[in-house]
């Protein structure tokens, strides 16, 4: 028994291939690019977008790997939040056009608080009136949800009007930073810190707390975690609503990204977005982060070097990475 008692329990052995795959791919394209600031340029602007498809993707793919919830209907979330955020920004354009960055990150503070709380909301309804229904039913989840994403459309529609709105940058954020000869946009590095910022808080807490321990334990066995006295249903709660929140928050940064919002943005993201999911590994935040940056560096690579093979990069680096890994890079939800 002694014996037994000082048995050394070997680690599980870490996976770091997927993790290498962005910086080699960084490598590899410098001395195609050939231009030092050119590949910074393209380099910021690949991670930046990457940034903001994780922020988006992320909420998803912790639905998916804590609840196994197959949420066609994502899209409406990045969608509202990001027409919620125009309930501030659009009263408050005088203050953003003011070169004040204090008072500029203020107001885009504000604004992303009313986009994540609204649909943060909007989740636990969504989940409490379409997504409670058909927990452990894949295909009537995928059919249920996307039908939410279509009346969330036209309800943007009828509450904000079918044009587009404008959303232009603040006056701060505008312009771009010259390193040498290169010149990298404001706003892209803000993207990279926000995205950097979500993704270590999301490794914290359900590596390294107890909500996160608890949540993890629920999905492998909730009759036992409820028999230690938790709910394990409003565990689950939350974390619609945070993935949901998360859907605003990425939103609200595309909506800038892109300048410009409509009720149709939600559903165009959502193909970006089960691609990273998918090339990830199906409830892998890490997975997720990696796809999403690997997605956006190819993206923008191409379009630099082969402009007609960009319109298909997404499709070729998904295929490539299955053909690899054919249940993505981490499947087992690392």
């Amino acid at each position: 028994m002694a014996a037994a008692a000082d048995t050394v329990i070997p680690a599980a052995k870490r996976d770091y291939a997927p993790a290498l795959l962005a910086p080699a791919l960084m490598l590899v394209m410098l001395p195609l690019i050939g231009d030092f600031p050119t590949w910074v340029t393209l380099t910021i602007a690949g991670l930046a977008m990457g940034m903001m498809i994780f922020i988006m993707a992320s909420g998803l793919t912790l639905v998916f790997g804590l609840m196994d919830v197959l949420n066609f209907g994502h899209g409406a979330f990045v969608a509202v939040g990001a027409f919620a955020a125009t309930t501030v920004l659009i009263p408050m354009s005088g203050a953003l056009q003011e070169d004040n960055l204090l008072q500029n990150l203020g107001v885009l503070a504000l604004a992303v608080t009313v986009a994540m709380a609204s649909t943060a909301l909007l989740g636990v309804a969504f989940e409490r009136i379409i997504i409670k229904p058909v927990y452990g039913q894949h295909l009537k989840q995928i059919l249920i949800t996307m039908g939410g994403m279509i009346v969330a459309e036209q309800l943007i529609n009828v509450i904000w009007g079918a044009e587009q709105i404008p959303l232009p940058l603040p006056a701060s954020l505008r312009g771009a930073i010259i390193l040498g000869d290169s010149a990298i946009e404001k706003y892209r590095l803000v993207a990279v810190v926000v995205g950097l910022v979500v993704f270590v808080a999301m490794l914290l807490i359900l590596n390294r707390t107890k909500i996160g321990l608890l949540i993890r334990a629920g999905v492998e066995n909730g009759e036992m975690v409820e028999a230690m006295g938790y709910r394990i249903r409003r565990l689950f709660i939350a974390v619609f609503a945070a993935g949901s929140a998360l859907a605003g928050l990425g939103g609200v940064m595309w909506g800038l990204y892109k300048e410009t919002l409509s009720a149709s943005m939600g559903a165009e993201i959502m193909v970006m977005i089960f691609i990273v999911i998918i090339i990830g590994g199906l409830g892998s935040v890490a997975g997720c982060f990696i796809g999403a940056l690997l997605m956006a560096l190819v993206a923008n690579y191409a379009g630099f070097l082969a402009p007609k093979v960009a319109l298909v990069s997404n499709i070729i680096l998904m295929i490539a990475i299955l053909l690899w890994r054919p249940a993505g890079m981490y499947s087992n939800g690392r």
